[in-house]
């Protein structure tokens, strides 16, 4: 029988991966953040402790780049163990002589006594890139107006 360690298997495609060095890449457009959970601690290729909006409701979260870039992989983690909800991420890419259009749309429901994380990891083929937005939803299931849930991302990488 063949047999593998996830962990082990999920660190070494991870070691094997080039991820872009965001910060020094790109400037940042957020809708909202919490001061104790920057931005950058998303970004940031060691673990920490991610990004959170400051106020309740959708949220956008725009990277644009210096100079444009070639994009194969993006992979983005949620944590939410506190609140049952369905979060939508939509993400929209502009390249150079195409403008912008949608990339992909991607609901997910958590819960506290059930899903409480959420990675997503998909290979694309973009070339010239010059920048990429997420549209947070963090509460589906209610207006916008009277959602009580945060926005937050425990990591964002592309590749």
């Amino acid at each position: 029988m063949r047999k593998t360690i996830i962990d082990s298997a999920a660190r070494a495609i991870e070691e094997g991966t080039n991820w872009l060095d965001l910060e020094k890449l790109a400037s940042v457009e957020i809708s909202s953040e919490n001061e104790l959970f920057p931005i950058e601690h998303a970004l940031k290729l060691a673990i920490s402790t991610g990004w959170r909006a400051a106020a309740t409701g959708p949220q956008i979260l725009r990277l644009r780049f210096d100079d444009p870039q070639e994009l194969h992989r993006i992979q983005f983690h949620v944590i939410e163990r506190a609140a049952e909800r369905m979060q939508e991420i939509a993400i929209f890419v502009e390249m150079a002589g195409v403008g912008v259009q949608e990339l992909r749309r991607q609901q997910f429901t958590f819960s506290p006594h059930g899903s409480t994380e959420e990675v997503e990891d998909f290979a694309v083929e973009l070339a010239r890139v010059t920048m990429i937005e997420f549209r947070i939803d963090p509460d589906r299931n209610h207006d916008p107006k009277r959602s009580q849930n945060y926005a937050s991302l425990a990591a964002l990488r592309l590749a």
